[in-house]
């Protein structure tokens, strides 16, 4: 059975029946804007101070007005961006939401995600996706049509050549023979599929280390864990793979305000929402990270007022 006792930042965040607090990166309230990625730095370092167990980021090459939705991302690199802010924080978990693996070759994902934990031992996290973004497929040259195909070939690939000593792999993303990618991880690092990746849900029950899926109600969320922890168990019995989500969260300056519906999450005072949070946790909900892109208050403010009023009602796992 795979074990993460070694892999701090999974166990500060995951714990059956528990559901901790992260943020999404950038840390900024930008809306339909190209964020500034102003104060992120002293942002990351207070969202630590404050408890918040992890930061995300995202895998987007271009700007594509076409997309429907902020499609910068947080405009730098993923990885190189990811590696520069855990380089000013301590034991934030930092995780991928998520490496588009037809876009990127799974042995430059290994090598990279191995580096990163080499570093920064036990707080990186890899969630990992087939891409919906047919703007980076096109400038590629990569066939959007075919990414689920790709995504389970470079799955496989990633795997085997971060945890096997010297594998044999032969596939149309490469081949590897007598050869052996160093440096390995320290430890395994949690790999969680995102969304569907474009496969059948009985695949990524078997598959990965947890799952990763869009905002969604908390009774449609509840239903669809569910149906993928039934599945776990029919694939790996007794063992716990958690799930996590983001939010997008407009933080109203009325601690009482009701929840009111916006894209992706809610507008809701903070009495409310440790209330919804309740209701997610019992959903199955194990890790939800809030995107302040939406928000009209500044997201300093708005971190401030979380991890004062909500963070300690879900706190880091401390064994």
């Amino acid at each position: 059975m795979i074990s993460f006792d070694h892999h701090k930042a999974y166990n500060r965040m995951y714990k059956e029946g528990k559901l901790t607090l992260g943020l999404h990166i950038p840390l900024e309230n930008y809306h339909f804007d190209t964020p500034t990625m102003e104060k992120q730095v002293d942002l990351a370092q207070l969202s630590e101070e404050l408890g918040f167990t992890s930061l995300w980021f995202r895998d987007v090459l271009l700007e594509d007005p076409n997309f429907g939705d902020p499609a910068v991302g947080q405009i730098y690199d993923m990885m190189i961006y990811l590696t520069y802010l855990a380089s000013q924080t301590k034991e934030i978990a930092l995780g991928t939401a998520a490496a588009v693996l037809p876009l990127r070759h799974p042995l430059r994902v290994a090598k990279e995600i191995a580096t990163i934990d080499q570093l920064f031992p036990g707080r990186v996290l890899l969630g990992v996706s087939s891409g919906d973004r047919r703007a980076d497929f096109a400038a590629l040259g990569a066939s959007h049509p075919e990414r689920g195909k790709e995504f389970v070939e470079a799955y496989h690939f990633l795997q085997e050549v971060l945890y096997e000593d010297f594998p044999r792999i032969d596939s149309n993303r490469g081949s590897i023979n007598g050869a052996n990618l160093v440096p390995k991880p320290n430890t395994r690092i949690p790999t969680f599929i995102t969304g569907y990746a474009q496969q059948e849900m009985n695949w990524f029950a078997e598959h990965g280390d947890g799952w990763m899926y869009y905002p969604r109600s908390p009774r449609d969320q509840e239903v669809a864990i569910g149906k993928w922890r039934s599945l776990v168990e029919e694939y790996h019995p007794g063992v716990f793979k958690p799930f996590s989500q983001p939010m997008h969260l407009d933080l109203a300056e009325d601690p009482n305000e009701r929840p009111t519906p916006i894209r992706l999450g809610f507008r809701i005072g903070r009495n409310y929402l440790k209330e919804l949070l309740n209701i997610y946790r019992n959903a199955g909900v194990n890790h939800l990270f809030f995107a302040l892109f939406d928000s009209n208050r500044p997201a300093e403010e708005v971190i401030q007022e979380l991890g004062e009023e909500v963070v300690p009602h879900f706190p880091a796992i401390e064994e």
